[in-house]
């Protein structure tokens, strides 16, 4: 199919829904769905936080030694983790005076995945 056909094929079905009897709206999740949604893919969105999320894509890691590889300070490292656990990404366990963190659960670890094998692929399609 040529690369004309395939582009007036896709307009086409696109303006199939014009006009149609069925509303719109009935597609879109609720806001309380929305809003939590926005702050979960706001906890991938830095650059900190998605090197962190990676640190944690195996292990549970104490926030001392989060800490010494990212070569922040333990205050910053804190607050990204903050969001993290807000955004429901990640959770945490403490054990004496440590704290150590894991990714939330494996859906956390599939979007991260998918997120880097698409930011690696080429921008030409």
């Amino acid at each position: 199919m040529s690369t004309d056909a395939a582009a007036e094929e896709s307009t086409e079905a696109l303006e199939s829904t014009c006009g149609s009897d069925a509303p719109l709206t009935e597609k879109l999740p609720s806001e309380e769905v929305t809003a939590k949604t926005v702050r979960l893919l706001k906890g991938f969105a830095d650059g900190t936080r998605l090197r962190i999320l990676c640190l944690l894509r195996g292990q549970e890691v104490c926030v001392h030694d989060l800490v010494e590889a990212l070569e922040m300070s333990q205050s910053a490292v804190s607050h990204q983790l903050r969001v993290l656990r807000d955004a429901r990404l990640v959770s945490h366990r403490r054990e004496g005076r440590h704290v150590y963190y894991r990714l939330a659960d494996d859906h956390v670890r599939e979007m991260l995945d998918n997120a880097f094998t698409h930011g690696a692929e080429s921008d030409a399609q």
